[in-house]
């Protein structure tokens, strides 16, 4: 598992610079230097993806379209939706991945209203008079005859540290007879304690994204911008991949998969542990 956060954190290794490249009507990539090859929109994305749209981008694919999840489509689609320049994706693990996604016994596809992926966005803010970026996770969740998108978790530096609770011989409790005294020795985690999350259950976990919300209330925080965005995927059975915003010049730009992992038992738990910054 080491080594698959390592290779989920840093991205460090080239590999082959594509330019110009297209896809032609028979699925197969080629270099004619047509714009179509920049995947502009998070939307695009998962029709590229799905193979839901024709290879020039300007058609719009329907389940009633002969072309609709066409193999070969999606064959061609999926070599320009990676990143190509940057990205340390391991050649043999891609091909792999394709494989899954593309099985004419299971093809699988991305769904846009379905559990399994999130955002993760990078905001700056002022707190206390100083400038902090809070890491924001949103989800979509069903609203009336639509969607929304919603704050999910947050991960603040501030509140990083407030709450280690104290183990072994510094951790404080109260005495199992405390209801004899009518617990009147509260005073200790209420008053006295600096650390009064030592008593609470063992399993407790702080809620930061209400900390957060009720410190914005009391107008301690103030949003200011968002840096960055990307996105989390663990809708393919078996994989987690990532998808960021290249802005460069070339026609490898747009969203793309920069990060790819085959997920063994209990990966997903500890990937998403480690997006949430809960490690």
């Amino acid at each position: 598992m080491r080594i698959i956060l390592l290779t989920f954190a840093i991205c460090i290794a080239s590999i082959s610079i594509v330019s110009g490249q297209s896809i032609s009507s028979s699925g197969t990539v080629k270099d004619d230097g047509r714009l179509a090859a920049s995947t502009k929109q998070l939307n695009q994305f998962f029709r590229r993806f799905n193979g839901e749209e024709s290879p020039d981008g300007n058609t719009r694919y329907y389940p009633e379209n002969e072309n609709y999840h066409n193999q070969k489509l999606r064959d061609g689609f999926l070599k320009i939706i990676f990143d190509n320049q940057t990205s340390s994706v391991d050649p043999a693990l891609r091909a792999e991945f394709t494989k899954t996604v593309l099985s004419p016994v299971y093809p699988q596809y991305l769904n846009f209203h379905r559990e399994g992926w999130f955002s993760e966005v990078k905001a700056e803010f002022t707190y206390k008079g100083k400038r902090e970026t809070a890491t924001i996770f949103l989800k979509l969740q069903p609203e009336g005859l639509g969607f929304e998108w919603v704050i999910d978790k947050v991960s603040f530096p501030p509140f990083k540290n407030i709450f280690n609770k104290p183990e072994g011989d510094d951790k404080e409790f109260l005495h199992p007879l405390s209801h004899e005294l009518g617990f009147m020795n509260l005073r200790r985690a209420f008053q006295d304690s600096k650390t009064p999350e030592s008593f609470t259950q063992s399993s407790f976990e702080p809620d930061y994204l209400t900390l957060f919300l009720y410190e914005m209330k009391l107008k301690n925080i103030r949003f200011e911008t968002v840096s960055d965005v990307k996105f989390h995927f663990f809708q393919i059975d078996g994989w987690y991949f990532e998808v960021n915003q290249f802005n460069r010049p070339g026609f490898n730009t747009g969203w793309l998969i920069a990060n790819l992992v085959k997920l063994g038992p209990g990966d997903k738990k500890t990937i998403q542990k480690y997006i949430y910054d809960q490690e």
